[in-house]
């Protein structure tokens, strides 16, 4: 059915109709579209930033593992030589690792005695040696263990026989800190024998994983392989367990489980407080440990959205707005046409119905009222025609349209052009919103690409830089670049930044510089330990040259590479174009982990290096061996021979101790021993008389001072000889006694040998 309108409701259906619909699908696309984007970036950021952390965990604690593995490879080649003489070399390397790795708590190696002892026929017992800070200073013990048996821990590691890193634990010697133990094995022809160990404070994770906010109300926390929280902002959940914690988050989806399996995984979940949390987790691979860590990252999905809301209000109150203000100029537009209309409409029925006046003629006149109508009819509707036009236009994405206002009063006109505006701002917001999170993409990708190559190339500095600032520059799209590494010499101590690799235009510069610390750009960056940005460089620093000819930069950039306040070495980077903050913030951030991967290869190259010296010490102690083998079958002949003359004087002594009465003193005068013949003689135990005094034994009728004048000159190395008629329980023994004074190699009288024979019934 044909519905009949008038002028002014038509007005209203197919002009302000269209306006709602268009306003509010620009509406609903817009801003679903921009917050569905900026929630998936959000949740990307997020998930960049448990990963990107996870490697820098990673990192550390593969570091820290790599010591103990190549402490392993250095201790096996000790093997062939006596262990006295292993210890003297070896342990001394622990003095220098120590040195270059300060966050290390203590240094351990332990020793399964069967493969020390020969004759050792246990499956337990082993050697321990410990080199640990105790209220900072350094300390060393070394003890045996595992004497009656392996306990748990140590049984369960040497059962596995492979690289462990232990669960956390609080250390008793460290004030309550929570510490971790990573193990590699010691295993000789598939045998067990013995680990290699450090102890780790791991302080310095809390404090990595309290800076970790991505969001102002989120939080990070680091799990253990067995679900312990490692480092978390609450300090009531700080060393607890997921499992006890959280057991039903843990429980629904499968944290703990996850976290041992090594996956990366995400969920989102409502807390009791009806906040919906978004969370994160990247695993921490170390070594080839089979117990994986992870980081989780906990950000709640308000702050997520909250620009985005933000945004969607901003625009449902302009929209609003926007709407209001058209419905009231359109009513308003409507009853300024309509008015003329029914004043022309009813004059027009009065000449239908025959009134005839003059008054009625219409004049086609342009100063006629009739023709001013009618022309200010026909530019109204021309003025709607092209609102309509031009919101069309909007509403098809042309944010360009232009629209010409009937006059100054012509607010519709007005309104839609401040729409348009106001869309216009609405995009470019958009579009510099798309550009940051293009620039945190972009950030993202290049710390995850480095991150590869540092993993990848961490055991050949030559191929490592090469591979560093050829990939740098083409990822900046720069136009040629160096790193120069910190070259200590040991021994005259000078330390030097040299030019280890260069790039420019695709092709590798082979370059020969040096610089001291302040020296030069290089030498003045190292000092300062801070990036220096040139905007104006002299016509002969630098050139780049190409098949088309050579320039100069216009801008240079350098880097220091700093690992825990120790420069590393300087990043120099040229360019035709300026260096945009985010790409010098970019270089800020990735030297970080060059600056780390570059000790970590200065760490390994120093100790392959104290590894061929000890292959080579191992060589002449093998030779030394051989002449000490010769000088041991030597001495082992010399001593078969004195066994023989001690088995002999063993004989004699015991044919002596038979037939003789046999006392020792020492250079005092007390009694140190005495053979059963004596003291059977004079009726008294040995535990009685061992520890006496000569003049408390007395029996025979003797004066004191001839008897200490006896001694006198037994003391002063005489031999003495008398006969003394002793009284025992009432019968008299006589007895004929010598005093033979005992002389150590200096000439020293260190005890007196009395032999006494009874010669009662002679």
């Amino acid at each position: 059915m044909k519905l009949k309108l008038n002028i002014r409701q038509k007005i209203l259906v197919y002009i302000l109709g269209p306006s709602i619909v268009v306003f509010a699908g620009i509406f609903t696309y817009t801003t679903r579209t921009s917050r569905d984007i900026a929630y998936n970036q959000a949740i990307k950021l997020t998930d960049s930033y448990a990963h990107q952390y996870a490697l820098n965990i990673e990192g550390w604690l593969n570091q820290d593992l790599a010591i103990t593995r190549t402490l392993a490879a250095a201790f096996l080649e000790y093997k062939q030589m006596p262990f006295e003489q292993w210890q003297r070399l070896i342990y001394p390397m622990y003095d220098r690792i120590i040195l270059t790795t300060p966050h290390i708590d203590a240094y351990w190696d332990s020793w399964e005695m069967s493969n020390l002892d020969p004759t050792w026929d246990k499956p337990y017992g082993r050697y321990f040696y410990i080199v640990y800070k105790e209220n900072g200073v350094y300390k060393t013990k070394a003890e045996l263990r595992s004497l009656t048996g392996d306990p748990d821990t140590y049984g369960a590691m040497k059962k596995a026989a492979k690289e462990i890193i232990n669960e956390p634990y609080v250390s008793a010697l460290q004030r309550g800190q929570l510490m971790t133990t990573i193990s590699s094995p010691l295993v000789e022809n598939g045998k067990f024998i013995g680990l290699i160990g450090i102890d780790l404070l791991l302080t310095r994770f809390q404090n990595l994983v309290n800076g970790i906010k991505p969001y102002p109300n989120s939080y990070a926390f680091l799990l253990s392989n067995k679900g312990n929280f490692i480092a978390h902002p609450d300090s009531t959940i700080y060393q607890k367990n997921i499992a006890e914690r959280l057991p039903e988050l843990n429980s629904r989806f499968s944290i703990l489980s996850n976290v041992q399996k090594g996956k990366a995984f995400s969920f989102t979940q409502t807390g009791e407080n009806g906040q919906r949390l978004y969370y994160t987790f990247s695993p921490i691979n170390i070594g080839n440990t089979q117990t994986p860590w992870s980081v989780g990252i906990a950000v709640p999905i308000n702050d997520i959205l909250y620009e985005a809301n933000k945004n969607y209000n901003i625009s449902i109150a302009i929209l609003i707005l926007g709407l209001i203000l058209l419905i009231a100029i359109i009513f308003f537009v409507s009853s300024s046409i309509t008015r003329p209309i029914k004043s022309i409409t009813h004059l027009l029925q009065d000449l239908a119905n025959g009134k005839v006046d003059s008054t009625l003629a219409i004049k086609h006149d342009v100063h006629d009222e009739i023709g001013k109508m009618a022309l200010a009819l026909s530019e109204s509707i021309k003025g709607i025609n092209d609102k309509t036009e031009f919101a069309r236009e909007i509403g098809s994405g042309n944010l360009k349209a232009e629209v010409s206002l009937l006059s100054e009063d012509d607010h519709l006109g007005k309104s839609l052009l401040e729409m348009r505006d106001n869309l216009q701002k609405a995009k470019e917001d958009e579009e510099k919103r798309k550009a940051e999170d293009e620039k945190k993409r972009w950030t993202n990708e290049g710390l995850a690409k480095f991150g590869d190559i540092l993993r990848q190339n961490n055991n050949n500095l030559s191929k490592l830089s090469d591979e560093i600032i050829k990939n740098l520059v083409w990822y900046l799209n720069a136009s040629l670049g160096g790193i120069f590494v910190l070259n200590e010499n040991r021994e005259t101590g000078d330390k030097t930044f040299d030019l280890v690799a260069a790039f420019a235009y695709d092709r590798k510069r082979i370059l020969n510089k040096s610089y001291q610390f302040a020296e030069g750009l290089v030498g003045a960056c190292a000092a300062e330990k801070d990036i220096i940005m040139l905007t104006e460089i002299p016509q002969e620093y630098i050139e780049i040259t190409s098949g088309l000819g050579g320039t100069n930069p216009n801008f240079l950039l350098l880097t220091p590479l700093v690992n825990e306040d120790e420069v590393m070495g300087v990043i120099e980077i040229a360019s035709l174009r300026r260096f945009e903050e985010h790409e010098i913030l970019f270089v800020k951030e990735i030297a970080k982990s060059i600056a780390t991967t570059l000790h970590s290869v200065k760490v390994n190259s120093l100790t392959a290096e104290l590894l061929m010296k000890s292959k080579e010490q191992a060589e002449i102690m093998a030779a030394q061996e051989e002449e000490m083998r010769q000088n041991m079958e030597e001495l082992q002949a010399t001593q078969e021979e004195a066994a023989r003359k001690t088995f002999e004087l063993e004989g004699l002594a015991n044919a002596l101790s038979a037939s003789s009465l046999i006392m020792e003193y020492d250079p005092a005068g007390v009694i140190t021993s005495i053979n059963e013949k004596y003291s059977e003689l004079l009726s008294i135990s040995r535990e009685d008389i061992i520890n006496k005094h000569y003049s408390d034994i007395a029996t025979e009728a003797i004066d004191k001072e001839k008897l200490d004048k006896l001694w006198q000159e037994i003391r002063s190395g005489k031999t003495k000889y008398r006969k003394v008629v002793l009284n025992i329980k009432g019968k008299e023994h006589t007895l004929v006694e010598t005093y033979t004074p005992i002389l150590d190699t200096q000439g020293r009288l260190y005890k007196v040998l009395k032999i006494a024979t009874d010669i009662t019934n002679l």
